[in-house]
């Protein structure tokens, strides 16, 4: 072929571009998945999102893309986010290797010292001087405005690390749609996103609204054809209207069978569904009974606590500053009212759920019970399976909140962990019985269970530092494991299908200890009010019967009815002062 052909073939086709470059990088032929994302790439709508499988290759492909662009025009201007400024530094640097090492590539090359030529910003050879390099590159959080570009790239802009709470999901859809302003206004100008969703509730379906339309090119064909709204790569539709099998592989080249089973299995059914198949759909949300918004979080006293907590969805009651790991519009709320006398709680216990494998944790839960409110004091998590420094750190709680009882589970340690826990508490000198559970329900249906009617009648009482605790714990760890360690992201994700969740102890922990709680949940609050009332009622017709001068004595001073039967002689004090009983009222 003749070199004007080859080049106006370059030219005019991306997918001979890329082709060519795949065989400069000694790289198989691209497959036929990557060949369509280059389809798309050139003649896909201005606004547009590139949505396949994890390690098709779409970074690359988006690279190859914008040295295809300025090979047609070498005065374009083009700008590469990335979730990181490294990872957007390393897009560049790519395209500043094949620029050096593409021998009909080589007009690219700066001509002078006055172009650009670094990481973060480069001029190619043919570029009119102008005050924007040819190609720039920015992390998301980075400074975007005062650019101006005719192509925008964003690659992989969420990430785990950014994208765990809703609150961040909104700040990164923001940066995103300051894009728009960049963005030069000609005709041919253009913004992409390329990405893969990190959660269900992925900012790529906001996009999607907002007329950035998708290309989604899965691992394989899916089950549910309506799950991708007609977002479906138009080739993979046709296959399917041709007869093509659901869950068949979509790109035998890049992955076979095998591979994405292996991958399934080591990743999880959820993340593979995600990351794989691109399945955002909302609908599976009905699935996951446990709402943080039936939660009500407040202060947790260690000791008292109110006769009753009074309920309110309305807006002005949600958590604004609580970080949120839950499902999208999913937040929580502050009681609208505490009600009724304080008092001492019922029980307090402990719930423990042993660690069974290497990386799952030990999990202690302090839960307190008075007139069918349960409330969640604090929780506790360790690595370290039965350590002794776990178990007295254990105890120690134990002490804080005068717990009556150790709830163990038994699943894992056959008893041996109770054991242990008694060796303690002949040291430490408590007091504290111990019960031993054993699980024979599957999990995730005894977990559901135990919490659904409870939330579902605003009956769970979380401290709020608590959920400060859970946000911040395993700082350490990758943002993908963190989020699956978390209490409320677990709460949050939990429906009856096995494995639901990958690690559930703090749940599980919670769950036991409300479970324990059951019968006590039969109480009304409001029929202890009355019944309380009419003990007050009848005590203070005895006491007038019994000497009216003390008890019209009683009534001038504002005496309570704890307090007036104190002063009869009625009960022994325990210590209740003025400043206890007004701080509760």
């Amino acid at each position: 072929m003749h070199t004007d052909d080859i080049e106006l073939q370059l030219k005019t086709d991306f997918r001979y571009f890329l082709t060519a470059i795949w065989a400069h990088l000694k790289l198989p032929q691209p497959t036929r998945a990557q060949l369509c994302i280059a389809e798309y790439l050139q003649h896909g709508p201005k606004r547009l999102q590139i949505q396949a499988f994890r390690g098709v290759g779409k970074s690359w492909i988006t690279a190859a893309f914008v040295l295809w662009t300025l090979f047609k025009d070498a005065d374009k201007k083009i700008m590469v986010v990335s979730a990181s400024k490294d990872r957007a530094d390393s897009f560049s640097i790519f395209c500043q290797r094949l620029i050096l090492e593409v021998n009909w590539l080589a007009h690219l090359k700066p001509k002078s010292d006055d172009q650009r030529w670094s990481r973060v910003s480069f001029d190619v050879g043919p570029a009119k001087p102008h005050q924007a390099p040819s190609v720039k590159s920015v992390g998301i959080t980075g400074q975007l405005t005062g650019s101006r570009a005719d192509l925008m790239i964003l690659d992989d802009v969420e990430v785990p690390g950014n994208s765990m709470t809703e609150l961040m999901r909104e700040k990164l859809l923001q940066l995103c749609t300051e894009t728009e302003s960049i963005l030069t206004p000609h005709p041919d100008s253009r913004i992409m996103f390329l990405g893969t969703p990190q959660t269900t509730f992925t900012i790529y379906r906001k996009l999607a609204e907002r007329n950035y339309r998708p290309f989604v090119w899965p691992a394989r064909y899916p089950k549910k054809l309506a799950n991708y709204e007609g977002l479906l790569a138009p080739q993979l539709t046709e296959d399917i209207e041709n007869g093509a099998e659901s869950w068949q592989v979509t790109d035998p080249d890049r992955f076979n069978d095998e591979n994405l089973i292996e991958r399934e299995a080591a990743m999880g059914r959820s993340n593979f569904m995600l990351q794989f198949m691109l399945d955002t759909t909302l609908s599976d949300a009905e699935k996951f009974p446990l709402k943080m918004a039936d939660l009500i979080v407040t202060s947790v006293n260690p000791t008292t606590a109110p006769e009753s907590v009074v309920w309110c969805s309305d807006p002005k009651n949600v958590i604004k500053d609580a970080p949120t790991v839950g499902l999208p519009g999913d937040y929580f709320y502050s009681p609208m009212q505490l009600q009724g006398q304080w008092d001492d709680y019922s029980e307090t216990i402990c719930s423990i759920d042993p660690s069974g494998r290497g990386s799952d944790e030990t999990a202690a839960t302090y839960i307190s019970q008075r007139n069918g409110f349960l409330y969640v004091h604090e929780m506790r998590a360790y690595r370290d399976g039965y350590s002794d420094n776990t178990l007295l750190d254990i105890l120690r709680g134990c002490k804080k909140y005068k717990v009556s009882k150790l709830l163990i589970e038994t699943n894992f340690g056959d008893g041996i962990v109770a054991e242990l826990f008694k060796k303690h508490l002949i040291q430490t000198k408590q007091n504290i019985d111990i019960e031993e559970v054993r699980a024979n329900v599957r999990k995730e249906d005894r977990i559901i269970d135990a919490l659904e009617p409870v939330l579902n009648q605003h009956r769970l009482v979380i401290d709020r530092g608590l959920i400060e605790w859970d946000y911040n714990s395993n700082k350490d760890a990758p943002p993908e494991e963190r989020l699956l360690y978390m209490l409320f992201y677990q709460m949050s994700r939990m429906c009856r299908e096995k494995g639901a969740v990958k690690h559930d102890d703090r749940l599980d922990s919670l769950a036991q200890g409300v479970k324990y709680f059951t019968d006590a949940m039969a109480i009304s609050a409001h029929n202890e009010i009355a019944k309380r009332k009419l003990e007050e009622w009848n005590d203070l017709q005895q006491a007038w019967m019994d000497d009216p001068q003390s008890a019209a004595n009683h009534m001038v001073l504002g005496m309570d009815f704890r307090q007036r039967q104190e002063a009869r002689g009625k009960t022994k004090n325990k210590g209740y002062t003025w400043v206890s009983v007004n701080r509760g009222a």
